[in-house]
């Protein structure tokens, strides 16, 4: 039996959008940009959900999201609370995830989609259709076909040599397509697109691509309509492509307007002294007996705990040699962002 080959397109738009996400994200990794620091992560994380289900009407803020992350009470519908709190908990699995994997895959809808539907976890077990205004726009797979199309997605998913980028969203209207749950299908295939881009480049992880979809709606809705009357998800892959390569823009934009004082308030005295030590070098490697001498530290344990893991977490530093993080022969360069801290 043949394997299941998803229809689409590789036009020439869609390459282009792939040399300039490429040379866009390598800029963004290599100066240690906006996902560098977990307080900043962790914004991006909270501007992700609140688009993402501000799409599905959820009319809470980013201020009353970072709230709810917080712990803290806000004025809002129970069911849009209880959204942010599910989308947060199944965000923060992301990393322990498989992207070819169904129960990964049930278990995700689970989490996001308790208590807000009756089937979270499991296929639709009916017929639905996707209405606007009031007029019929797609019908999916009868549910009998559903649990059969979605085995054969996810094997693609596994077995793909397709450039992630691509791969990602054809996965996404696929998805779309099939409609494989009674509720949450469009928070479920923007989150399962950001799944598969982390394991691709961990920075994707938290690039809010959703802000630019949120704001896009239309576009966004359209770009699905004419896949499905192609058959084909070529329009779709060119719409998101062009969506991720704006967020790229926007988050470079944003850390040109503000180079590094976003992280500034973050980084401790001890990380500050630490980095100051690679300003008269910056390409050249100090190894730990280096950086502690220069320190007059004398407790190794107290010198890793509260200078050199700080330094690394905040990607601030990097390892010579990080495929053998424990070698006596370790040696650390500053970054990007560490060196222009160093020089404040």
């Amino acid at each position: 039996m043949a394997k299941y080959q998803p229809p689409y397109t590789i036009t020439t738009s869609i390459l282009d959008s792939i040399a300039n996400i490429s040379e866009l994200l390598g800029r963004y990794s290599a100066g240690q940009y906006s996902s560098s620091t977990p307080h900043l992560r962790r914004g991006n994380r909270i501007r992700t959900i609140q688009a993402s289900l501000a799409i599905e009407h959820n009319t809470l803020s980013v201020e009353q999201v970072t709230a709810i992350l917080e712990g803290k009470r806000v004025l809002g519908q129970p069911k849009e609370v209880l959204e942010v709190q599910n989308a947060f908990a199944a965000y923060d699995l992301l990393s322990d995830l498989d992207p070819g994997n169904v129960d990964d895959l049930l278990q995700v809808h689970a989490i996001l989609m308790k208590g807000l539907t009756s089937q979270f976890g499991s296929w639709r077990e009916s017929g639905v259709g996707i209405y606007r205004d009031e007029q019929l726009i797609h019908m999916p797979p009868p549910a009998s076909q559903v649990a059969r199309l979605m085995s054969d997605l996810l094997a693609w998913v596994s077995d793909t040599d397709v450039h992630p980028l691509i791969a990602s969203c054809i996965f996404h209207y696929e998805f779309e397509f099939i409609h494989p749950f009674t509720d949450g299908n469009g928070r479920m295939g923007r989150f399962w697109q950001t799944l598969m881009l982390s394991k691709w480049r961990e920075p994707m992880a938290y690039l809010p691509v959703e802000t630019i979809i949120r704001d896009q709606q239309d576009a966004y809705y359209q770009a699905l309509r004419e896949s499905d009357n192609a058959s084909d998800s070529t329009p779709f892959i060119a719409f998101v492509l062009k969506a991720i390569e704006q967020a790229l823009n926007e988050a470079l934009e944003s850390e040109l307007k503000h180079p590094s004082d976003q992280v500034d308030s973050q980084v401790s005295d001890q990380v500050k002294s630490l980095l100051k030590l690679f300003r008269a070098d910056p390409s050249k490697p100090l190894r730990v007996a280096d950086m502690m001498q220069k320190l007059a530290l004398k407790h190794r344990p107290t010198f890793r705990k509260n200078y050199l893991k700080p330094a690394l977490d905040q990607s601030l530093i990097t390892m010579t040699n990080p495929d053998s993080p424990n070698s006596p022969r370790q040696s650390y360069l500053i970054s990007t962002q560490g060196l222009s801290l160093a020089r404040k």
